[in-house]
């Protein structure tokens, strides 16, 4: 046999040994196909099918989440707070926080508390739960309202208060038409030594949150989230957006209620600061002794319309701090010593820039000034 006829036949039976190979492979495949059909779809199937059953179990509470509950918190069971509500009544409704409705309750131990049902929505909800946790639940302090206990069951994710009586700072600002619970009592305006008083309470509350070891901010300070007992002390409320700092600097988003936020949030900085929160307080001293909303523009001579905190400052500019009092404050408690130096702590605190602005620890040594002799 000659090469060329030895080559033709060797080259022929690779051909048939390669070709009987691929045959035998298609075969097992095909053979496993028929025993397990369409591998990923239904595996897809089984992920859709078995998270709504774990979130609808009513003693679901995922790990992550669980780590945060400090087991010295009280937890509370829903059907002492159905029982508490009367499931829930519309009667009870007493506010509408960030995220939430808040309830009056009184629980079996007659405790009168503020129960806050977070909304069903799987991000917001959850977010505010823990961030309630990781915040206002360790911390204690005399204007800083108090945590009683949780309540997660399913879906469910309820924050329990104490309850101050005489509502938020903007209700007494804003709505005189009644006291918290008594619509037919008329509210009276508040006094210039009350609005002192609560701005600050205000002020030693955050100034404690941000000299805390680990301090925190709470990113959202506004007249509605300051609640008023019958004493008129002020508690800062509703931390669902407070977070913890690392370092100097909050790793999270900014955030805030438009008229309150400061312009280095409005202008694209990405992260959230202690001086924040120095920004709004000072927009709130601006608005508590005005009565004027940081977000409604006000109309000036000229026809333009600027913002509160602008107003503020054109007006001390040309020395007429007396003029931007709320007309409702009673004139024979006034001094205007005092007033020129409440404005010029809330400029302080609203400087554009935020290395320049005081810090809150300082903010409380210049309130107790206000009403010395010295001059700031």
């Amino acid at each position: 046999m000659n090469s060329t006829l030895q080559a033709i036949l060797s080259a022929a039976a690779s051909f048939v040994v390669i070709s009987l190979i691929f045959a035998g492979i298609y075969l097992i495949c095909r053979a496993t196909t028929k025993r397990r059909p369409h591998p990923l779809p239904q595996r897809r199937t089984r992920a859709r099918r078995s998270a709504p059953d774990l979130l609808t179990s009513t003693s679901f509470i995922s790990i992550a989440e669980s780590q945060l509950f400090d087991p010295s918190l009280n937890k509370i069971e829903m059907a002492d707070l159905v029982n508490a509500t009367r499931n829930f009544s519309p009667d009870l409704i007493v506010g509408d926080g960030s995220f939430g409705l808040v309830y009056k309750a009184s629980l079996s131990t007659g405790v009168t508390v503020a129960v806050k049902k977070l909304s069903a929505d799987a991000f917001q909800g959850y977010r505010e739960f823990q961030a309630e946790m990781e915040t206002l639940g360790k911390i204690r302090h005399d204007n800083i309202v108090k945590f009683f206990g949780y309540c997660a069951t399913g879906l469910d994710r309820i924050l329990i208060y104490e309850f101050i009586e005489k509502g938020s700072l903007d209700q007494w600002l804003y709505d005189t038409s009644s006291t918290h619970n008594d619509t037919s009592a008329l509210r009276l305006p508040l006094t210039w030594k009350t609005r002192i008083n609560i701005i600050k309470g205000v002020a030693n509350g955050l100034a404690f949150m941000h000299n805390l070891e680990k301090p925190i901010i709470h990113r959202d300070i506004k007249a509605s989230n300051v609640l008023l007992d019958m004493e008129f002390k002020a508690h800062i409320a509703d931390f669902g957006l407070a977070r913890s700092l690392e370092g100097s600097h909050c790793s999270t988003q900014v955030a805030g209620t438009m008229g309150y936020m400061p312009p280095e949030y409005v202008h694209g900085a990405t992260m959230a600061t202690a001086m924040g929160d120095v920004y709004s307080f000072g927009i709130l001293m601006f608005e508590i002794v005005t009565s004027r909303r940081p977000s409604w523009p006000i109309k000036i001579e000229s026809k333009e319309e600027i913002r509160l905190v602008e107003w503020g400052k054109r007006m001390i500019s040309e020395n007429q701090e007396m003029k931007m009092l709320d007309a409702s404050i009673p004139k024979e408690e006034l001094k205007e010593r005092e007033v020129l130096k409440y404005f010029k702590i809330a400029t302080l605190c609203t400087n554009e820039v935020p290395k320049l602005r005081k810090s809150m620890k300082e903010v409380v040594k210049l309130l107790d000034q206000i009403q010395d002799e010295t001059t700031i």
